[in-house]
């Protein structure tokens, strides 16, 4: 009998979970390919952006130890008639069953400028790009990941001037008690708050759509979010945004032994509500997909994939920290954690996180 090749494009949270699962199925030989050659954790690259030291471990080596082949290499089209996955440097990979696993880049083209002048935090590449931290540094984003690389570097960096922007209140969509933390924290931390939203980046700093010039020596963007045109290019079937719609299986609709998971998939969650892009997602739904796709290879039929959701957190520096308690929807919950406790909380599920991942 020969192998059931299994191929993984991406080597993220989701990746790199489906990788661990489907490597179980008797017979299955399973690549990964991505364009990196190292994996750091997504949700420490605020810490990284602040000057702090991240654990980092080489793919190759890491997943040879597991029997898991890894493609150093950027794939730039599926041909699903003839099965193969197309690279950049024009070289083939085969397969039996595809997972496309190739997550999320932060948006730059939302306003004028953007793209040329400002930083982002979604890769460690986009990291390595920051220059000095210097002067005033303006972070554009209310959300999670701005809340989080706003409090990591006015506390990593106490001489720097840091100024968060928002269209929104900060944390705006959790329960009043965690919104009332995350100001506490920022006064704090120091950090000015304009709520406003951006008309467009400059060499300088950045214009509000209220006619205002904000001056900042560095501009960190850390809202909105695309994924890569891999799908789409492929001809497979996509949504507006370009995330490739699936089935309740996570199967590509219309196409057998094609599968697509986390952030460059529309999944959906619990009672038909989408689930959100984040690696609260994307972990358990790798998981879920490695394991749908080595039951298949036995002959067998997975379920349907039931997110459910326990609670959302983010840190607000190394000290202190938010835990928002959720529906299993991902609606709000009535209770929130904050301070150590919550800190201490984030920090072992980015922990666990880390070591779920890593085969």
């Amino acid at each position: 009998m020969s192998e059931h090749r299994i191929v993984i494009l991406g080597a993220g949270y989701a990746g790199l979970a489906a990788a661990q699962e489907a490597r179980k199925a008797d017979g299955a030989h399973v690549t990964v390919i991505d364009p990196h050659t190292e994996f750091v954790d997504r949700v420490r690259l605020h810490q990284v952006a602040a000057g702090q030291h991240v654990r980092r471990w080489e793919l190759r080596k890491t997943l040879a130890a597991k029997g898991i082949e890894f493609v150093n290499g950027r794939a730039e089209r599926i041909d699903t008639e003839t099965r193969r996955v197309e690279l950049a440097t024009g070289e083939t990979v085969a397969y039996d069953s595809l997972i496309y696993a190739l997550g999320s880049r932060a948006d730059l083209s939302m306003v004028p400028g953007a793209a040329e002048f400002a930083h982002t935090v979604a890769t460690s590449e986009d990291v390595r790009r920051i220059p000095a931290l210097t002067g005033r540094v303006a972070v554009v984003g209310g959300g999670a990941t701005g809340l989080e690389t706003v409090t990591e570097l006015a506390e990593s960096h106490p001489d720097l001037e840091v100024v968060l922007v928002s269209s929104d209140e900060p944390g705006g969509w959790l329960i009043p008690k965690a919104v009332a933390h995350i100001r506490k924290v920022l006064d704090r931390l120091g950090v000015a708050v304009r709520v406003a939203k951006v008309a467009a980046v400059t060499a300088t700093g950045l214009e509000l759509v209220d006619g205002d010039h904000l001056d900042a020596d560095i501009v960190l963007w850390t809202t909105g979010f695309t994924v890569p045109e891999v799908a789409a290019r492929s001809g497979l079937p996509v949504d507006g945004r370009g995330r490739v719609l699936v089935d309740e299986r996570l199967q590509v609709r219309g196409l057998a032994d094609v599968y697509a998971v986390g952030d460059a998939a529309v999944m959906v969650g619990f009672n038909g509500r989408e689930a959100r892009m984040s690696c609260q997602a994307a972990l358990p739904a790798g998981k879920y997909l490695g394991t749908a796709v080595a039951d298949r290879v036995r002959g067998k039929q997975p379920g349907a994939f039931r997110p459910r959701f326990l609670l959302t957190c983010m840190s607000l520096g190394r000290r202190d920290g938010l835990v928002q308690f959720m529906k299993a929807d991902d609606s709000n919950g009535s209770v929130a954690l904050t301070g150590r406790p919550a800190a201490w909380i984030k920090e072992q599920i980015v922990s666990g996180v880390a070591r779920a991942v890593k085969p």
